[in-house]
């Protein structure tokens, strides 16, 4: 099984950026911070999902990063699958945090049960076959429309068209230049048909 080691955000300013990921999530060494200029402008194609076990830790997690600095995109609300809300990075990553769970069963915690990267890609289904070739496992797959692979270690990878996942985000589709996120994985090194960067784990720069 495929395992995905950590997922690198580049970032203009990194010291900054670490600041406000160890207030709003502290994820540890599942995020790793580098600097780049590399130009982007709007949807940079990919979500970061933080899945949680009950709406008053979706909440706990939406509050710290709004207080760090984080953009509200989506206020926390119930939903046919649960309960969730979207936030904006200062560095411009936009994350989701959900809970599949309506009703609260304890007190709040700031626990992240599972961390999971969101491509936007184009072609859901060649982009499928691309992981397949390059030795992922499909875990879950919903036609030319989602794609959850079974991977192993602390990053989950899923495919969901880019536009949709513009439409979950609250964000515009529209986009160019870089994606600004490296994937650290043992199937690495390679670049997907959209352009995102996959390198091995032990190469993995962080600041």
């Amino acid at each position: 099984m495929t395992s995905i080691a950590s997922v690198t955000l580049e970032v203009a300013d990194p010291s900054a950026a670490e600041r406000f990921y160890a207030a709003a999530f502290g994820l540890g060494d599942r995020l790793r911070l580098r600097a780049s200029e590399a130009p982007t402008s709007g949807f940079r194609g990919f979500t970061l999902s933080l899945v949680v076990a009950q709406p008053a830790d979706v909440d706990a997690l939406l509050d710290a990063a709004v207080q760090a600095g984080a953009t509200t995109l989506k206020p926390a609300a119930k939903s046919l699958w649960g309960y969730g809300g979207v936030v904006q990075a200062p560095d411009g990553t936009i994350w989701q945090l959900a809970s599949s769970s309506k009703k609260n069963t304890g007190p709040a915690t700031r626990q992240v049960d599972e961390f999971v990267l969101l491509l936007g890609v184009e072609d859901v289904k060649a982009s499928k076959q691309f992981y397949v070739e390059h030795g992922l496992a499909v875990g879950k797959s919903f036609g030319g429309k989602y794609v959850e692979f079974a991977t192993g270690g602390p990053v989950k990878l899923a495919l969901y068209k880019r536009r949709g996942l513009a439409k979950v985000a609250g964000v515009a589709p529209d986009g160019t230049g870089s994606h600004r996120l490296t994937i650290a994985a043992d199937a690495g090194p390679f670049t997907d048909p959209d352009g995102f960067a996959w390198t091995t784990a032990s190469e993995n720069a962080s600041v």
